[in-house]
């Protein structure tokens, strides 16, 4: 067995075990829950309401992102040192980078599912729209091809559990995606009158755009947890993982204020003829700065809400290198992993 194969039997294992867990059906009932009841809660503003909707909705996405990230993550490697199952695989012909590749591949997989599913959900509920008056229509395409493709996934999860002991989890996940995305597809066909339009004219391709930036932060938490993982216990490993997503939230905050202050004082006293040595405490303190900077993972680079609230393009002068960050750090977080689990002890 090559290496690919490898990477392709560890990831699709560890991805149909993350989907059956039954917590990830929690989330994605909580957060497609929390989509729905966005509209109404977005009607109490006294702004722009779907502005409110989408701001609410997409963070609910990355919550349940974050949650599932974390908690997934954590299981897929920490489990399996704890069960010892780990030592099975690597004392095989598996090299441990490919037991770690492989086990993140497999979470950002599934991670990537879960957050399909969210978003064809919130899709629609942002194609039906907010109604700030009680004189506002209905969008019936979306509310009776949106209902019959939940009843379709429940009935056919329902089925499969029944008749052929699939799990319900990734049977909902397995089905759902696919019948909301059809039902998303369908609905673009029609407007609220069911009068056909052309696709486009309901398209917003800058969601999806705001979505997939927030998938590969998601993708860049997993690799933190998994990284984690390789040498602590589920508990230390989602505290660490949670406070690494808080800390990335607010670097631009904590660290690049702070590295734009001492920087501007330091330029001030260049000018002023005082500016002091290179190996003084506040050329230290810059250069730690901007360390702990580029080693925090900013997750506000993932988010693009603010954009698209303020209806503003988002260039790919901005993406290209946001998508290149990202996949730095997770490139670089995960060979921290596989270091770090070289020497660890599994049997």
């Amino acid at each position: 067995m090559n290496l690919l194969e490898q990477l392709w039997a560890i990831a699709r294992n560890t991805a149909i075990e993350c989907i059956r867990q039954p917590l990830v059906l929690a989330v994605l009932v909580a957060g497609t829950l929390l989509i729905i009841l966005s509209i109404p809660f977005s009607g109490f503003t006294l702004m722009d309401d779907q502005r409110m909707f989408v701001d609410i909705a997409l963070s609910t996405i990355f919550v349940c992102g974050t949650l599932l990230a974390a908690f997934l993550a954590t299981n897929a490697l920490s489990r399996e040192i704890d069960n010892r199952t780990a030592l099975t695989v690597v004392s095989k012909p598996v090299g441990r980078p490919a037991f770690v590749w492989g086990k993140f591949l497999g979470v950002a997989a599934a991670l990537t599912v879960c957050t399909l599913f969210l978003s064809f959900v919130f899709m629609l509920v942002e194609m039906h729209g907010t109604m700030p008056t009680a004189s506002t229509s209905y969008h019936y395409p979306v509310l009776t091809i949106g209902l019959l493709a939940m009843a379709a996934t429940f009935g056919a999860a329902t089925w499969t559990n029944y008749f052929y002991g699939w799990s319900f989890p990734a049977a909902m996940l397995g089905f759902g995606v696919p019948f909301l995305g059809l039902a998303y597809l369908l609905s673009l066909l029609f407007a609220k009158d069911w009068t056909p339009v052309l696709p486009m004219a309901q398209f917003d391709g800058s969601l999806w755009i705001a979505i997939a930036m927030m998938l590969l932060g998601l993708w860049v938490l997993a690799s933190i947890a998994v990284a984690v993982s390789t040498r602590f216990g589920q508990v230390v490993t989602l505290g660490i993982t949670f406070g690494a997503f808080l800390l990335g939230l607010m670097s631009d905050w904590l660290i690049a204020r702070n590295i734009r202050d001492l920087g501007g004082m330091l330029d001030r006293l260049a000018q002023d003829g005082n500016a002091g040595s290179a190996l003084d405490a506040n050329h230290a303190k810059l250069a730690l700065l901007k360390a702990a900077y580029a080693v925090v993972p900013n997750f506000q680079a993932f988010w693009l809400s603010d954009a698209i609230q303020q209806k503003k393009d988002i260039p790919l002068a901005y993406l290209l290198p946001s998508t290149a960050y990202g996949l730095t750090m997770i490139v670089a977080v995960m060979c921290v992993a596989v270091a770090m689990f070289q020497r660890r002890e599994v049997g």
